[in-house]
């Protein structure tokens, strides 16, 4: 058991390339002691290497109940507390929705909402019985603003929104603080890790035409001028770590635009939309 008055950070998601690596690694900086997880410890060698003592690495796979109350019996055993649950892993899913794999959806949605949730049931006992901690969920822009292409993705940052704001109003009585973090285009390996997932997809039958539009929607937001998943990962953790975290954060490329675009009327956001995504 180690008791130390630094911050303790349980964060998902951390393979190498991903933001969620970037806010370990942000975290870590900013003197906190960061358990670090994803589903496969090699995933996270870069962490290993670089470790001085602030990482702890652990396998955990948000889809399984098991696996997140092992991690969180241990961390709790070695550290005594979670002071903050980042709610990072997410998986991106596109194609048409008509035609779309059923089961590509329930896997978005497993991961992307039911995730989450599982984690901060895990956690919030803890959280309660010491009268305070922070829980941040990593959103989406597009759950602001949907297009075409990645409508589950795009639906399940919609209800992660949803219930993040619901958390925050139930769990205030308790001294819990809860925080959505609203991601715009950042430089992460979702663009990779998209196409790989799509290749899987059947041969599209109404869109066929739209192939080419289809497929860029999975890297769409690895574009040239995207936010550096670094860049992202300092100004969230220092959102994160004030003693009053605001309840929304939106940062990174085209978050601006389309938070405006979240408050026009929606047959202008349509045609801006269709526009962009050749649809």
């Amino acid at each position: 058991m180690e008791v130390s008055s630094e911050p303790v950070v349980l964060i998902t998601g951390c393979s190498e390339g991903g933001i969620g690596n970037c806010l370990a690694r942000a975290f870590a900086s900013q003197k906190c002691l960061v358990v670090a997880t994803s589903r496969s410890l090699s995933s996270m060698r870069d962490l290993q290497s670089e470790d001085q003592g602030r990482f702890f690495l652990q396998e955990l796979d948000v889809l399984s109940e098991e696996s997140i109350q092992k991690v969180v019996n241990i961390v709790i055993e070695k550290f005594c507390r979670i002071d903050i649950l980042v709610n990072n892993a997410g998986v991106h899913c596109v194609g048409p929705l008509a035609e779309i794999l059923l089961s590509a959806i329930e896997n978005t949605f497993n991961t992307n909402v039911y995730g989450p949730m599982r984690l901060i049931q895990a956690v919030v006992p803890h959280m309660i019985a010491r009268r305070k901690g922070k829980i941040v969920n990593i959103g989406s822009v597009v759950g602001l603003a949907p297009g075409p292409w990645a409508g589950p993705y795009s639906a399940s940052k919609a209800a992660l929104h949803a219930l993040t704001d619901t958390l925050r109003l139930e769990l205030r009585t308790f001294g819990i603080k809860v925080t959505t973090v609203v991601p715009g285009a950042i430089k992460s390996n979702i663009g990779n890790a998209s196409l790989a997932s799509y290749s899987q997809m059947p041969d599209w039958k109404f869109y066929k035409s739209f192939e080419d539009s289809i497929r860029s929607r999975t890297y769409f937001s690895q574009g040239p001028k995207s936010t550096p998943g670094e860049e992202f990962a300092k100004k969230t953790v220092a959102v994160v770590l004030k003693k009053n975290p605001p309840a929304w954060f939106a940062c990174g490329h085209h978050s601006t635009v389309i938070g405006i675009l979240y408050h026009l009327p929606i047959f202008i956001r349509d045609f801006i939309i269709r526009m962009a995504m050749k649809a």
